[in-house]
């Protein structure tokens, strides 16, 4: 990550980057060359004046998520420039911390596996200028440890599914215990044992064994937790029910949503949250092979109900299936949130700017959409119907998985499948494929893995889960 020191006084041979608000006057040497670009310091206008400094506009700025995007936009066109100057004078401790945090968000870049050319390279060190950097260190605090969660699971994302292993998820996962959470793992006896036929079902094709993870952190508060539910397909071939090859290789992302969880925990250890939280993380490979799960199969999930297969390519809502039955039973949470890139139809809906938000309960579901607004993490509201439910009654089995037929827009029907496993609680969907990456820069970040989600529930937990019960 973006290395973020502040200090009063600028080191030597940094490049400058100065924030620039719409209406503010420039310092008297910059304005000839500003006003010939048309330089008006809109929201995210950047202007290189090399060998001077990068101008980059903050339009009218009124919440920390307008302040993170211009240091987004000013990490993304520093290209080839190691070592930065952000010049934050005269700016609040929590306006320059939130700056610095974009310019990470922005500086994120997944090489492990190429040698990024000197000229392409991100900044790696940022040096902010502030009137009162003690205070500035303190609001950094606040803002780090979600952004760390977000970055780690872009990382992760970012994987290629023969690094990314089942196995390999679960020994990254138990990693976390250097940070205060418990770390639980089953595999296939306990699961058999159990009677998670559904998770089970769907990684029994794969040499790379399916897993369920249970993360905790007990905080310190006296209250039911809050629990985060995340699927974790580290590769999707869609089974039986084959994907065609065109694409198949951006299913390496289909554990997105249980690598949003995940940071998520992560965040509220590295600050020390006091609410309890756990994560549930149905953490399996769909593959093909002689023990793959079929179309017309019956499955006895954990929660004694029976699932009628139709098409093996949606296995997402059946691992769900027993994690959220595993959430809501074992732990009687406050409230529920599973994450998962669960359809291509809410693509079809809402493209790559919004996630679909479904759910049993308005509160949560506004507080979530309030929680994503204020991060840049756009939710948008959509339906269970009655006819939603109604369409997956079966024949042989309690319920059917999906609708017959392949290739039609179930991201509803998906939904009222999932709210049969949640519970009685309060419970809510994000159905996130299509903005678990991009395909092209965007106001979070680079090209790639967005992490979408950690943030968001970070900060849903802050708002309104902290307070003393």
């Amino acid at each position: 990550m973006l290395a973020v020191r502040f200090r009063k006084t600028a080191p030597e041979g940094a490049r400058l980057v100065l924030p620039v608000a719409a209406g503010a006057a420039l310092p008297e040497a910059l304005r000839p060359a500003a006003t010939a670009a048309g330089f008006r310091a809109e929201a995210g206008a950047v202007l290189d004046l090399t060998p001077g400094p990068l101008l980059v506009g903050l339009g009218t700025p009124a919440r920390g998520l307008d302040w993170e995007r211009a240091g987004v936009a000013a990490a993304l066109a520093l290209k080839g420039t190691q070592a930065v100057t952000l010049d934050a004078r005269g700016i609040g401790a929590e306006d320059a911390a939130a700056v610095a945090a974009g310019m990470a968000l922005g500086a994120w870049r997944f090489d492990t596996y190429r040698a990024t050319p000197a000229e392409e390279a991100p900044p790696r060190a940022v040096t902010v200028l502030v009137d009162d950097p003690r205070a500035a260190r303190s609001a950094w605090r606040a803002a780090e440890a979600p952004l760390r969660g977000c970055l780690v699971a872009r990382d992760w994302v970012s994987e290629p599914a023969n690094v990314l292993t089942t196995r390999d998820f679960v020994r990254r996962l138990r990693g976390f215990t250097r940070y205060g959470i418990e770390v639980e793992v089953w595999g296939r006896k306990r699961l058999a044992r159990e009677g998670y036929g559904a998770l089970l079902a769907v990684g029994q094709g794969s040499a790379s064994p399916p897993r369920l993870v249970t993360l905790r952190w007990k905080g310190s508060h006296a209250a039911p937790p809050v629990a985060f539910v995340g699927k974790g397909i580290v590769f999707d071939t869609g089974g039986i029910s084959i994907k065609g090859a065109a694409g198949m290789e951006a299913m390496r992302a289909d554990m997105a949503g249980a690598a949003a969880c995940a940071g998520a925990m992560l965040a509220l250890a590295r600050r020390g949250s006091p609410c309890p939280a756990v994560a549930v993380l149905a953490i399996a490979e769909n593959a093909t092979g002689a023990a793959s799960y079929r179309p017309g199969d019956v499955l006895r999930t954990a929660s004694g109900r029976t699932v009628e297969v139709i098409d093996t390519d949606a296995e997402g809502r059946l691992v769900l299936a027993d994690a959220l039955h595993h959430a809501a039973s074992r732990f009687a949470p406050r409230a529920v949130v599973d994450l998962a890139t669960l359809t291509g139809a809410i693509v079809t809906a809402l493209g790559h700017h919004r996630a679909g938000l479904f759910g049993n309960d308005g509160a949560l579901a506004a507080a979530l959409a309030a929680a994503g607004e204020a991060v840049g993490e756009h939710l948008w509201p959509m339906p269970i119907g009655e006819a939603h439910r109604e369409d997956l009654r079966s024949d042989i089995a309690d319920i059917r998985q999906c609708q017959a037929g392949r290739f039609l827009p179930d991201a509803c029907h998906a939904a009222a499948f999932l709210r049969e496993f949640a519970g009685e609680g309060p419970w809510a969907h994000l159905d996130i494929a299509g903005v678990d990456t991009q395909d092209a820069p965007h106001a979070l970040g680079p090209a790639g893995a967005t992490g979408f989600g950690v943030r968001l529930l970070d900060r849903w937990v802050a708002m309104h889960h902290e307070d003393a019960p």
